[in-house]
């Protein structure tokens, strides 16, 4: 299994993904995408549109503002509610969230509604990381404050949005109408939401800037744990035919104790990453809570009006949610790998599925002085279809070496053979197979290992 360290460094030396602000020495816990990262997120997003949005007859996309209104974080909880408990390790001088040590320390033990006296007293009796020198245990609120207009004021105070979810509940009645869609129809969303973690870390596993892939799916009260099993089963299929191997990959179903207080059924699918299993996606039925709660505190009517019944009803919601972040940790860290040649060299491989490659193809002249014109333009026609590489320096061999690295599963070789009869050596990555084709097979060859 390949360690964190080396997926980081890794990262950084082949321009996936860099230190945020690193020329003034950085800013804790943020990230750049460099240029192939950058295309990696991007292909990511559009594998899950492709399967959630385009190719599902259920669901829609939304865009919905990072900036909202500030009633609209009262009514979700968010202002109220959305805060962790935190404490103070005096002999480390760390701080932690209190109810993450109590959970670690004892996972029978579920610390939601306790109240900070008695986490505080449960850290010091049990001698929790074997100390009780801990601080007493203050809320903190995970949202990032802003300001908006031209003077600072606190009837100016907004907030960056923690999550995608409520732009969606908030446009409920305008998708509906719209686009006249009948429950049960899904919304989805990708955007950026800001939380400011207490202990973010693990590369890019957590951090306070993010982006979430969000889905609410609203059905009829009574329906949503059938769909909940068929949305759970869909997000492990996609990250499966993407690639992901299933024996690093389970569910973790939470015990109803554990529950979030607006939720029947939460699911986590855990991918084995280099520290162990830990949270990838997860997926909440959130019954009908966020679009009552809406309802209540905007005084419009968010009821569903079923044709066929002729009920009138709050739909109730399920919400399958994934961070693209932790989606390219997993598929970095399933894909790469060191391999050892006949001649006893070692290539580095990063065996992505095709669809999510950064580039898809490289092209190479052998001969820059002889085809190397005749390889541009074939970079320029590729181009209109693919995102597309092309490298002329060094030794041909050195030149597969580099697209095997970055994941490029395909290199096409421009030859003296191709000058006479528009023909192309086109290699394989994974097998480091090659065979002839003709230049004008190219896009339909290339597409048909897209699919997935």
């Amino acid at each position: 299994m390949v360690t964190l360290e080396q997926i980081t460094l890794y990262a950084k030396q082949t321009g996936f993904i860099f230190q945020g602000s690193e020329i003034y020495g950085g800013l804790a816990n943020t990230w750049d995408y460099g240029p192939l990262g950058s295309l990696l997120k991007k292909n990511i997003k559009e594998a899950w549109i492709q399967k959630f949005v385009r190719e599902n007859p259920y669901n829609v996309l939304l865009d919905s503002s990072i900036l909202l209104n500030s009633k609209v974080w009262e009514a979700s909880g968010h202002i109220g509610g959305f805060s962790d408990p935190l404490t103070e390790n005096k002999d480390n001088n760390q701080r932690y969230r209190a109810d993450k040590l109590i959970i670690e320390h004892d996972p029978s033990i579920n610390p939601d509604g306790w109240t900070p006296e008695k986490m505080h007293e449960y850290l010091v009796k049990n001698k929790v990381m074997g100390t009780t020198n801990w601080t007493p245990i203050r809320s903190f609120n995970m949202m990032f404050q802003t300001h908006q207009g031209v003077v600072l004021e606190q009837a100016n105070q907004i907030f960056l949005r923690p999550e995608t979810a409520q732009g969606i509940f908030i446009n409920f009645k305008n998708i509906q109408r719209t686009t006249r869609k009948k429950l049960p129809f899904g919304v989805c969303q990708v955007g950026k939401a800001f939380r400011n973690e207490i202990t973010p870390g693990n590369f890019v596993f957590r951090t306070r800037e993010f982006e979430q892939m969000e889905l609410e799916f609203f059905c009829k009260p009574g329906t949503e744990m059938e769909w909940f099993n068929y949305w759970k089963q869909f997000m492990k299929s996609w990250l499966l035919n993407l690639g992901i191997h299933e024996e690093n990959v389970e569910f973790e179903d939470h015990k109803k104790e554990a529950l979030s207080h607006y939720s029947n059924a939460t699911t986590d699918i855990l991918y084995k990453f280099p520290w162990g299993f830990d949270e990838l996606w997860g997926i909440a039925s959130r019954t009908n809570f966020d679009l009552n709660a809406h309802q209540k505190h905007s005084g419009e009517d968010l009821t569903y009006l079923d044709p066929e019944t002729n009920e009138r009803y709050i739909p109730y919601v399920v919400e399958p949610s994934v961070g693209v972040e932790r989606l390219v940790l997993a598929f970095l860290t399933n894909s790469y790998k060191e391999e050892k040649l006949e001649n006893d060299d070692t290539r580095q491989v990063l065996a992505l599925h095709p669809a999510l490659a950064p580039y898809k193809v490289a092209v190479l002249p052998l001969m820059k002085k002889v085809h190397a014109e005749k390889a541009l333009q074939l970079e320029l026609e590729l181009a209109k279809h693919f995102d597309v590489t092309y490298d002329e320096t060094q030794n041909i061999g050195k030149r597969y070496r580099r697209q095997d690295a970055i994941g490029t599963p395909f290199c096409v070789t421009v030859d003296q053979e191709t000058m006479e009869n528009d023909t192309v050596t086109i290699r394989h990555r994974d097998t480091m197979a090659q065979e002839r084709l003709q230049i004008k097979d190219l896009k339909a060859y290339i597409e048909k290992y897209l699919e997935f």
